[in-house]
């Protein structure tokens, strides 16, 4: 029989990491989560739309969800990033029972680390056109989710970067807001039909490419455009601009442990169960992910299915 130093490692410790090691510490459970401290969500100065937070900075969030946490006497935080993690056989046993895993401080030490169940909840990464003057506006001026952000910028001059045949519908959205235009970059791929749509709705379309953003600081005044030749032409000017980012898991663990993924439509998903259990026994994922469609309160509540279900997991011998 296998003796373990925790019974869950929970890998990241942002909305869905922290959830699912709640319901774990509250059953009495001991549970690590590892988290390296740098959510997703770190270049947003407010969360808006989550349950009784509304407008919370989401790094203080977290650093009280932490504080709580951590008044449970079976919880331990560990800075770092998990580098492997690999089945543990049990010894008689016809299957793997438990994971071996190996975390970094960041320091240049390396930790061994024994748990029965695992919980992936790492988050993505944001895969950014390249485009001057985008990436250091990220969070700010430069959104994705009207929903999160909308609100602080309705009524304002609207943009929309073109992604996919999608995006006509993703301008019309974003309308909703404020008056908008739908930047091509370029693209020729829109319909004759979905244009006219979009103008008879009060849509602008801009086909030029763009040759960078331009603003103070983080704040955004308008998207420069490439006038033919090559030189810098004409300024539109826009106060928010909505930009569809492609997704990655922000770790390999998943794929190293074997768990089977999904591709979404901006990136790869873990598969996962209604108990969020990947198609690795033992490996549950939770948070953005999992998620085709990424929201701070959808991330909670996955977390919590993930360590109600790696708890229970735990009392019927799963």
């Amino acid at each position: 029989m296998n003796t373990y130093d925790h019974d869950a490692i929970v890998i990241g410790g942002s909305f869905a990491g922290l959830s699912a090691a709640m319901q774990l510490a509250r059953a009495r459970r001991r549970v690590c989560v590892v988290d390296a401290g740098k959510p997703r969500n770190r270049f947003a100065a407010a969360s808006h739309g989550f349950f009784g937070q509304d407008g919370e900075p989401p790094l203080a969030m977290i650093e009280q969800a932490r504080r709580k946490l951590l008044a449970y006497p079976t919880v331990t935080l560990r800075q770092g990033t998990v580098v492997s993690a690999t089945s543990k056989p049990d010894a008689g046993a016809s299957t793997a029972s438990g994971f071996d895993v190996v975390l970094d401080d960041g320091a240049g030490a390396l930790t061994p680390l024994t748990t029965r169940k695992l919980v992936l909840a790492f988050g993505v990464k944001d895969g950014l056109p390249d485009i001057a003057g985008l990436r250091e506006r990220w969070g700010a001026s430069v959104l994705h989710c009207p929903y999160c952000h909308g609100y602080e910028f309705a009524g304002q001059r609207l943009g929309v970067l073109y992604h996919s045949p999608q995006s006509g519908m993703h301008a019309q959205l974003i309308a909703d807001w404020g008056p908008t235009t739908l930047f091509l970059n370029g693209e020729t791929t829109l319909e004759d039909s979905e244009r006219t749509r979009l103008l008879a709705l009060g849509i602008a379309v801009e086909p030029a490419r763009i040759a960078g953003l331009e603003g103070p600081d983080r704040a955004l005044s308008g998207v420069r455009l490439v006038a033919n030749g090559g030189a810098d032409g004409r300024l539109v000017p826009i106060d928010a601009l909505y930009v569809a980012a492609t997704t990655s898991p922000a770790s390999p663990l998943a794929e190293q442990l074997g768990c089977a993924l999904d591709e979404g439509p901006m990136g790869p998903c873990i598969r996962t169960d209604a108990n969020k259990m990947t198609t690795v026994p033992g490996v549950y994922a939770a948070g953005d992910a999992t998620l085709m469609r990424h929201n701070a309160t959808l991330a909670s509540a996955e977390g919590v299915l993930a360590g109600v279900g790696a708890h229970q997991a735990m009392v019927f011998g799963q």
